[in-house]
Parts: structure tokens; sequence; C-alpha cells
């Protein structure tokens, strides 16, 4: 029998890192180490020291690597799944010269409409990079760091995003993939390249930039002396391209090129997520209009207030994030941290509907509400970005795959159910990201189809909850209120 081969896939997310050890025969998941990452920032800044990405993955392949039973021998491959859209900037040294302006930094979005300007509207870039610039998106933040840090922009060597900072450190080169840099604003889903006119437009020199590999699963060296040493692994083992972490829940679920085309995944965390992997190139303002890491695309609509924002209206209240009722009259927008989606980076909160018998509960449960409906009033646009009518009954009948944080909660799942009228699939792997990630190092490592190896692990198979009658009421309410509202009551410009 030929020895077990393990590989190490990477979720460098918002909050913490998460290193899962993955058995490459059978995809069994044989440990997850975790470290915790900090964020800081007020006032719409969020902000986070590279440094500590670095100290987090190396704490938590070591607790990892002990907790699987593994030999370091065995790893053969490692991938990195990091966060979008974060701003990296490095010294000559490949030091970060300031902190990491994070995907949910809502301060750059004067600096994205001026771009969307710049260009001749949202359609202009839809056309080019499958997006329209919003706060969160990388080319907003390196236009801000030019007008607001300028000694920090003159003095930058190299510009990463938060997975390719990782790799670099890793492998020593580079690298960065389609995916994840069809995130930045800079990178054309339309030519598969970097964009030299959007470049001289945002004052970014090519040289700046990694080199965009084929595919996520691209390898793009091994480790070198100084990251084996600091991983307690072998020289040997492979490194792939990675991708972000929207890609590679992709990958891990099993949607892609060889697997699901057109199914779509909704993702409870601190973002709330919609996306599905399409043969069709997307091109609609709306939504982002993402490559994926296997060579399709990943259409995507995010919002910026899901778990946290919910949380947070929960500790107010003094009650268990469980403890709801569904929301009567009321409607309650969580939007604390500004909003994506739609595109409010200035909102706060909106709470309406108010009466003598409304209940502490039913405030939580609109909270919940209000969140799931912004998310899932995307979902319309993103079956249509696919080429696919939302109104088809076997379109409508496609389950939706429920993942994140959120999807281990009682209230988000029947919430989501009760709203979207779908069947929902609660796939039994926890952690689609850093499963994602292992299919992208297997393949790294053997040069098999990353989506293919995942969808034989069955990573993203799970039992599947039959539809409820969809809440119209509570939708068409909730959509009342953001459509009337969603200019000076929630802070729109």
């Amino acid at each position: 029998m030929p020895p077990r081969t393990v590989v190490i896939g990477v979720d460098s997310s918002t909050q913490s890192t998460k290193a899962a050890f993955v058995d490459t025969a059978d995809g069994r998941l044989l440990a997850v180490g975790r470290a915790p990452h900090a964020v800081s920032g007020t006032a719409g800044a969020r902000e986070s020291d590279p440094e500590g990405w670095w100290q987090a993955l190396r704490d938590a392949v070591a607790a990892g690597l002990a907790e699987s039973g593994a030999p370091a021998s065995a790893v053969t491959g490692i991938a990195i799944a990091g966060q979008q859209h974060g701003l990296v900037v490095l010294d000559r040294s490949g030091r970060p010269l300031r902190p990491a302006m994070l995907w949910n930094d809502t301060r750059s979005a004067p600096q994205a409409a001026a771009l969307t300007e710049a260009l001749g509207g949202p359609d202009a870039w839809t056309a080019r990079t499958g997006s329209v610039p919003v706060a969160a998106v990388t080319a907003s933040k390196w236009r801000w760091l030019r007008e607001n840090e300028p000694d920090h922009a003159a003095a930058t060597a190299a510009v990463r995003l938060p997975h390719d900072f990782l790799t670099e450190r890793l492998a020593g080169t580079a690298a960065t993939d389609p995916g994840d840099a069809s995130g930045t604003g800079w990178y054309s889903t339309a030519t598969g390249a970097y964009d030299p006119e959007l470049l001289q437009l945002l004052g970014l020199d090519a040289a700046l930039l990694p080199e965009v590999a084929r595919t996520g699963a691209s390898c793009v060296g091994s480790l070198t002396t100084e990251a084996a040493e600091a991983l307690g692994l072998p020289p040997t083992v492979a490194v792939a391209a990675g991708t972000g972490d929207n890609m590679s829940a992709a990958v891990g679920l099993g949607l892609g090129g060889t697997g699901l085309l057109d199914h779509p995944v909704l993702s409870l965390g601190t973002s709330g997520t919609v996306f599905a992997a399409s043969r069709t190139r997307p091109a609609s303002p709306a939504l982002s209009g993402f490559a994926s890491a296997d060579g399709t695309y990943l259409p995507l609509a995010c919002t910026l207030n899901c778990t946290l924002a919910v949380d947070k209206v929960a500790a107010l209240l003094g009650l268990d994030r469980d403890d709801t009722s569904p929301g009567g009259g009321a409607v309650l927008l969580p939007y604390l941290d500004g909003e994506r989606t739609p595109d409010l980076p200035a909102a706060s909160g909106l709470l309406t509907g108010l009466r003598h018998d409304t209940t502490p509960q039913q405030l939580l449960g609109a909270a919940y509400e209000g969140a799931v409906v912004t998310v899932l009033r995307a979902l319309d646009e993103l079956l249509r970005a696919c080429g696919l009518d939302p109104a088809d009954p076997e379109v409508a009948a496609r389950p939706l795959r429920l993942i994140g944080g959120g999807a281990r909660g009682r209230t988000w799942v029947e919430t989501v159910q009760r709203l979207s009228g779908r069947p929902v699939i609660v796939p039994g792997c926890g952690e689609p990201v850093a499963m994602g990630a292992a299919a992208l190092a297997a393949a790294a490592a053997t040069g098999a189809d990353p989506v293919a190896l995942a969808a034989d692990w069955r990573t993203g198979e799970g039992a599947q909850l039959p539809p409820v009658e969809r809440d119209s009421a509570t939708w068409e309410r909730i959509g009342s209120v953001l459509n009337r509202a969603s200019g000076p009551l929630l802070g729109g410009f």
C-alpha cells in the first residue's frame, strides 16, 4: 500500500486562519488548526497587520499538524484561500509598509464613485472587469492610498492581495490567480489579464503586481527554506497559486467546469454572499462578475452586514441569538457597517414599523429577516447573469446550498427557507473554503482537476431540506422599505 499523503488547505479569513489537513486519497478531514486575527479601525476603517496573518498561518499549521497525527513528511501540497479585495503594500524587502486595508473598509467610497465616473459609468466597468468599483474593491483602496497617504503609495515596491502575500511568503514567488485578481478592479475578465488602461487610470505600475497563474491550482513553486522551517514542513511541499475565499468555497462545494454549474450558494458569515459557477461571463452592474479558480466564472453579490450585525442586535436586546420570532410588522435593516449591496457605504441601521405590542424577539427576528432579504434580493439577478430565467420552475427548484457560520444556526436556516421558498442543502463539511484550498493544493501536487477532486471527496454533499412556502408578505414589506429609504434615510449618496 502506498504511503498516505496529506495536503493543507488554508482559509485566511477576516477574523481567523484555519488550516485543514486532508487525506488526499478520500478527502477525509484529519484536523483543523485555528488561530485568530486582529482587526482594528473605527469610522469606516478596517485594517489588519499582514504579519499577523503570517503568524496565524504558522500557528494554525502547527496546531493542525499536531492534531492530525500525520508526519510532516506526508504533506505534499499547500494552498491559501484568502479574504478578497484587501490592499497590501510592501517595501523592497517584502515587509508591509502599513496595515492592510480590508474588504470591509468603507473609507474609499468617494474614490470608488470617482473611478466609476472616470471610465464612463457602470456599464463601461462591467464590460471590462465584470464589476463596478465600490469601496470594497482594491482599486478604490489604492486610489484612496494615493490621495490620503501619498508617501506610502510612493514607497510601495509591491501591491498584493491577502492571499498573494501569504503565497509569496510560502514559495518566494509573486503569484496570484484569475479568481482573486478579478476582484481588484484592474484585471479584465474580458481579456484574462491586467488591463493597461485601467492601470494607467489608477496610476499603478504593472511591475508592482504579481503574475497571474492560469488557475488557482497551478503550482507556483515549493516551500522556501525559510517557510519550511517556519511551518515545520519539508521544502518539497508544492505551493498552489491559491485564490480568494469565495472562489475556494466554490471549488470545495464541487462547483465548476467539471462539477455543478449554475447552482446557487448562499454564504452566511461576516458578510452575506450569493454566488454560482457558470460558463457565462457575467456583466451586470448589480453583481461582482468574478472569474473562478478553475477557468469558469463566479458571479457574486456580497453584503457587508450578516451574522456579526445580527449578533450585535441580539446583544443590544439581551437575547440569545435563537430567541426570536418573525418580525411581524417591524422592519430592521441591520446596516451597521455601511452596506455594499445595495451600494450604501455611508448607511447605518434602520428600524421602522414599531408598535406597542412589538416584542424584543420580533425585533431580533426582523434583524434576521432584513439581513436575509438583502442578500436574497440579488439572487434573481445572479441567476439572470448565468443566463437563466429565475421564474423557470426547473431553475426555482434548484437547491440553495447554505454555508458559513450562519448555516449552523437554526434561526438563520429557518429564515432562509421561509424567505427563499427553495429547497436548502447544508453541506456536511463545515469548512468549504479550507476544503476547496485543500483540493487546489492536491491538484498542484498531482496535476489533477481540483473541482473533480472535491466532487470525489463529496465535500459539497449534505441533507436536503424541502422547500417551504415563501413568506411573500415579509419579503414585500422589507423590499418596500428598502426601495423607499435607500437614499436619505440610509445615508445613500
